[in-house]
């Protein structure tokens, strides 16, 4: 807090981390549960290190990023090593080969895009003398997941990033189940503060606060925006106080991501799907935000054979280490309601026992007569290891259950390669597109690419606004922008940006044209 490490003031408890693999506590000691006296320092310091960095150009944040991005590839094994303690998520391949990778890879992205500037949008109309681009809104609120301590985590994920980048401090608020590991990033992102010489308190931690002083932090007019990834219950509670300040607040609360598989590809490769299927589900125990948890199909023989061998592959396959009981305690509680909506259980059903976390992969049917009856209880999402098959009567009702779902990250649509499929595929698409952020077309959703062309977002409630991508680099910035104009300002005392000669060289409409030259006229 405001560029030092200090024991936390008047703190409302402490905890520990646990192993889920064992239920015994990992020895990295005790956590604090930070009050409002903590709070109330971490925003006083952001405001100033907001003011700060208005004057730091975009090329030593970018060395931030960089720097930062270096420094945990130093430390990857003793940082991959215990947010392994803490989640059960394997260090090979997941840690240490895929996500820290992807993390570094994120804050070097976000570290070119913070030097071109092209993520700003910045826009001159040189007959009306103004000139408006988005700049820094303020200090961020980052609030961490449970699913990927590194490459989401508050310390140190896309949302982090993408704060700093565009030139924000950020307030980081980590996920209890894996603390230890939040501090040793936010270690190396102080240090890397330092070098670069940023204000001190450009990144700040907090390991936890209690709900009500969370949903004071996210009311406070101090704050320029919130990013939030986790539960739906989560995230509504942090909304309601976020919208009664105005605070802006980026929501990213997981979704059933629904996937219609056509008959024509179910006759031409029906096995090959259903492999496909069960190992999407059962990916990292089915923890995943885009983990495809609800099948629509259409009734027929071939779907019989697909909903077969997909329960075999659920029973077959070993139920992995979920990150803690509260998470196998809500697993089991949607498993529970999906069956008083109607739902039979063809595969697993129950906890697996012992002290460790882990529920028998769990495979879900239901009828689409039952889906119609029930949508909303029947769309509760089961975050874990389990799906749910709604198998529709005819098109008219598959249709009818598509209409009737809410909004998800990704939708995807399995047709036939023969062409067999096209028309009830146009069909489908044009239900299922107002309703995913991302359509995907012969390919399971589970995973999310680093793109600029990536959407990981998507209408309410999978998230807080249909117009923004959590991932995906330059645009995950531009949540973290509000919108500046200038009206009849001299070129000298303008923003770089927005300068006459262009001196970073950045794309910019310019009388409705995107260009890179200066302005008509201007030195250089």
């Amino acid at each position: 807090i405001g560029g030092a490490w200090r024991p936390a003031d008047a703190p409302t408890g402490t905890f520990r981390a646990l192993d889920p693999r064992t239920g015994e506590p990992v020895d990295d000691g005790e956590y604090p549960r930070s009050g409002a006296a903590d709070c109330e320092a971490a925003l006083a310091a952001a405001v100033e290190a907001a003011a700060g960095l208005r004057g730091v150009s975009p090329d030593r944040i970018g060395d931030f990023l960089e720097g930062y991005a270096d420094r945990l590839e130093a430390r990857s094994a003793e940082i991959c090593a215990l947010a392994s303690a803490e989640t059960a998520l394997p260090v090979e391949p997941r840690l240490a080969g895929v996500e820290l990778p992807r993390t570094t890879g994120q804050l070097r992205q976000a570290a070119a895009a913070a030097r071109a500037g092209d993520w700003a949008l910045p826009t001159i109309d040189t007959a009306a003398g103004l000139r408006s681009a988005l700049e820094p809104i303020g200090p961020v609120l980052v609030l961490g997941p449970n699913n990927f301590p590194l490459a989401f985590g508050a310390a140190s994920g896309g949302d982090f990033a993408a704060a700093i980048a565009a030139g924000n401090p950020v307030i980081a608020k980590g996920h209890p189940l894996h603390p230890g590991a939040t501090r040793l990033l936010a270690e190396e992102a102080y240090a890397a503060v330092q070098a670069a010489g940023l204000p001190p308190a450009t990144v700040q931690l907090l390991y936890d606060v209690a709900p009500e002083d969370g949903a004071r932090m996210v009311a406070d007019r101090r704050l320029g925006a919130v990013a939030f990834t986790g539960s739906k219950a989560g995230g509504l509670a942090l909304k309601r106080a976020a919208d009664a300040a105005g605070t802006p607040i980026y929501l990213e609360m997981g979704a059933i991501n629904p996937t219609v598989i056509l008959p024509g590809a179910l006759d031409e490769r029906g096995g090959e799907i259903a492999t496909e299927l069960v190992g999407s589900c059962l990916l990292g125990t089915g923890q995943f935000c885009t983990n495809p948890g609800l099948v629509l199909a259409l009734e027929g023989a071939a779907t019989e054979q697909f909903v077969d061998a997909v329960a075999e592959g659920f029973r077959s396959a070993p139920a992995g280490t979920l990150f803690s009981r509260g998470g196998l305690d809500g697993l089991a509680a949607s498993i529970a309601a999906l069956k008083d909506a109607g739902a039979e259980v063809l595969a697993g059903g129950a906890p697996v026992d012992g002290a460790h976390a882990a529920h028998e992969n769990t495979l879900l049917r239901a009828s689409g007569a039952a889906f119609l009856a029930a949508p909303e209880a029947l769309q509760r999402e089961a975050f874990g290891n389990a799906g749910l098959i709604v198998v529709c009567a005819d098109p008219g009702e598959l249709l009818a259950a598509i209409d009737r779902l809410e909004g998800s990250l990704t939708g995807c649509v399995y047709s036939a390669t023969s062409g067999a499929d096209d028309d009830a595929y146009a069909r489908v698409e044009a239900a299922l597109r107002p309703r995913v952020g991302r359509v995907l077309n012969d390919r399971m959703p589970t995973g999310v690419a680093v793109s600029s062309a990536m959407n990981h977002g998507g209408p309410f409630p999978a998230t807080g606004h249909p117009g923004f991508s959590a991932v995906g680099l330059p645009g995950s910035l531009r949540r973290f922008g509000a919108l500046r104009c200038y009206d009849n300002v001299r070129s000298a005392r303008l923003p770089e940006l927005l300068q006459d000669d262009n001196p970073r060289g950045a794309q910019r409409c310019v009388d409705g044209e995107w260009t890179r030259r200066p302005v008509e006229g201007a030195k250089g």
